[in-house]
């Protein structure tokens, strides 16, 4: 492996995307089918991420980083908060008035996890771990967000064994129904 960068680097990218993806969003004046695109990009962004860091990141955090169980606790739950909000964003409307109401809080919520992870996770496992372990994640991170799921599914286990088994399905019927309807092809 070694093909490419890092988890550091890898989520990093991932956070620099989506805080474009954000801008985007925000420089919109209506809502309309540009808007829903856009939501549904972040969306299958956000999803694949978080899948990915619940199947790799996290048991690394635990591993290698002292009180790392806590802080991959709360990493979790974050991510279930944000989980829930897209999947109301699935719902509603993108002329609806709470449209924009859940998407600030998206973006508070996102905003506020990714500055944990790069001000305090992402330090910690960079003095943790050897920059081969960080390579290995990386790849591994790569690898799960090609098979993960791109729509919300908040009720689904969060556990790492849990999500490994059960991601590779669901992110398939994912993709498929993606594919069928066209969504994330923007």
């Amino acid at each position: 492996m070694g093909q490419g960068r890092n988890v550091i680097d890898e989520l990093m990218t991932d956070h620099r995307e989506v805080e474009e993806m954000f801008g985007r969003i925000q420089a919109m004046t209506a809502g309309g089918q540009q808007l829903r695109d856009q939501v549904d990009e972040v969306t299958i962004e956000l999803v694949r991420h978080s899948v990915a860091e619940e199947q790799y990141l996290y048991p690394a955090v635990r591993e290698h980083i002292d009180g790392g169980d806590r802080l991959a606790d709360k990493e979790i739950a974050d991510h279930g908060r944000v989980e829930k909000i897209l999947k109301q964003l699935e719902r509603v409307d993108t002329d609806d008035p709470q449209m924009s109401t859940m998407l600030q809080q998206l973006m508070d919520e996102v905003a506020a996890h990714v500055q944990d992870e790069e001000n305090n996770i992402f330090p910690m496992l960079r003095r943790a771990c050897t920059p081969k372990q960080l390579d290995d994640l990386g790849d591994k991170i790569r690898q799960a967000k090609a098979m993960a799921p791109t729509r919300p599914h908040p009720s689904a286990p969060s556990t790492p064994m849990a999500s490994k088994l059960l991601a590779p399905g669901v992110g398939l019927v994912d993709r498929a129904r993606d594919f069928v309807t066209g969504r994330g092809k923007s």
